[in-house]
C-alpha cells in the first residue's frame, strides 16, 4: 500500500502521458492489492493484484540485464521484485489449495533463497555503499556490519537451499531487514523526506520483510502440522 500511495504522490512518469498511465496502473494495483490482502474475503484478489504487479515490475528489469549482464544492480533489482513476486504468490496458493503444502513449502524455500543469495551478492558487489548506509553510531564500525548482514543473507540461503534449519533461518531474516528498515531507512527519510528513494526503499525493505515473513509462517505451519524437525 505504502509502495502505491509514495508513486502516486511522486508522479514519477516525467512528464509523458504514455508513462503516466503506466504509474497510475502501479500505484491502483499496489495499494489496492496491498489493502485487499489484509482481509479473509478479498485476499486471494488482492494477492493476485500484486503477483501481477510485482511479475511486470521484475519483467521490466530484464532489459537491463540483458543490455549489460556483468553489472549485478539489474540483477540485484530483478530478485527484490521477484521477492515480494513470491509472497504474494504464497498467500495464493494458501489460499487456493492448487499446490499441496509440501510442494508449496519446498517451491517457496527454494525461491526465496535464491532471493536473499542475490541480497547477499549484491551487498558484496557494492560493499562499499553498503557500508555508508549503516548508522556510524552503531559499533563496532559501518565496515563490521556490511560484511556481517552479507554474510547473514548467504547462511540464510544456504539454509533454505538446503532446508537445514529453513524456519530459524526466516524468522532471523525476517528480524533483520525489520532491523534495516529501522536502523537505515527511517532514520534517512527523516533527515530527507523530499528524496523519492529514501520513500521508495523505506516501503520496500518492510515489504520484502513482510515476504520472508510470509515464508516463515508458511514454515511454521508447515512443521507443526507434519512434525518436520528443524
Amino acid at each position: 500500500m505504502a509502495s502505491g500511495l509514495i508513486t502516486l504522490a511522486w508522479h514519477d512518469y516525467n512528464d509523458s502521458p504514455q508513462l503516466r498511465y503506466v504509474v497510475y496502473a502501479a500505484s491502483a494495483a499496489l495499494t489496492f492489492g496491498g489493502a485487499a490482502i489484509h482481509f479473509r474475503r478479498t485476499a486471494k484478489t488482492g494477492a493476485v493484484i500484486l503477483v501481477a504487479a510485482y511479475f511486470v515490475f521484475a519483467l521490466l528489469c530484464v532489459p537491463g540485464i540483458v543490455a549489460a549482464p556483468r553489472i549485478y544492480n539489474s540483477w540485484g533489482n530483478f530478485f527484490e521484485q521477484f521477492s515480494l513476486l513470491i509472497g504474494a504468490a504464497i498467500v495464493y496458493a494458501r489460499l487456493s489449495s492448487a499446490w499441496s503444502p509440501a510442494t508449496l513449502n519446498r517451491v517457496g524455500r527454494i525461491l526465496l533463497g535464491l532471493c536473499a543469495a542475490s541480497f547477499s551478492l549484491e551487498q558484496a558487489f557494492y560493499l562499499h555503499a553498503t557500508a555508508t548506509l549503516v548508522p556510524k553510531w552503531v559499533p563496532p564500525s559501518q565496515m563490521f556490519w556490511a560484511v556481517a548482514t552479507t554474510v547473514l543473507f548467504a547462511l540464510a540461503a544456504l539454509a533454505l537451499l538446503t532446508n537445514r534449519m529453513p524456519l530459524l533461518a526466516t524468522r532471523l531474516l525476517t528480524i533483520m531487514l525489520v532491523s534495516f528498515g529501522l536502523l537505515v531507512w527511517v532514520p534517512l527519510l527523516l533527515a530527507d523526506p523530499h528524496a523519492h528513494s529514501n520513500w521508495s526503499e523505506t516501503a520496500e525493505t518492510f515489504a520484502i520483510a513482510g515476504a520472508t515473513w510470509i515464508l516463515a509462517d508458511l514454515l511454521g505451519e508447515y512443521r507443526l502440522n507434519h512434525h518436520h524437525p528443524q
